[in-house]
């Protein structure tokens, strides 16, 4: 089974910074894309920012210059390094994973549970 957990997530002034953090474990034969994405209540799930098994990355917009995305492929974890927040970033960020298990060697598609980002004063 795998598992993708987040943390990271909490309560930060406008201006200020958090880094999260994306662990998958379990039966894991290999990763490929992985990503951030966010929701905001009322909105549709966006995504933030998605980075390939090689290392290529891609930012929404609203994003670029602020979030570094990044993976340790050793450690199968995902971070996203989020400097500048504005308090339209709040959202629950999920982690996201395009995988192969190790157990039935198929490839599929992962989501952690989220966490809680709040930009406010």
């Amino acid at each position: 089974q795998v598992q993708l957990v987040e943390s990271g997530g909490g309560l930060v002034q406008p201006g200020g910074s958090l880094r999260l953090s994306c662990a998958a474990s379990g039966s894991i034969l290999s990763i490929y894309g992985m990503g951030w994405y966010r929701q905001a209540p009322g909105k549709q799930r966006e995504l933030v920012a998605s980075i390939g098994a090689g290392g290529s990355t891609k930012y929404a917009d609203s994003v670029k210059g602020r979030f570094t995305i990044s993976r340790d492929n050793a450690k199968n974890t995902l971070y996203l390094q989020m400097n500048s927040l504005k308090p339209e970033d709040t959202a629950v960020y999920y982690c996201n994973s395009d995988l192969r298990d190790s157990v039935y060697r198929s490839r599929n598609n992962y989501w952690g549970q989220g966490t809680q980002v709040t930009v406010s004063s």
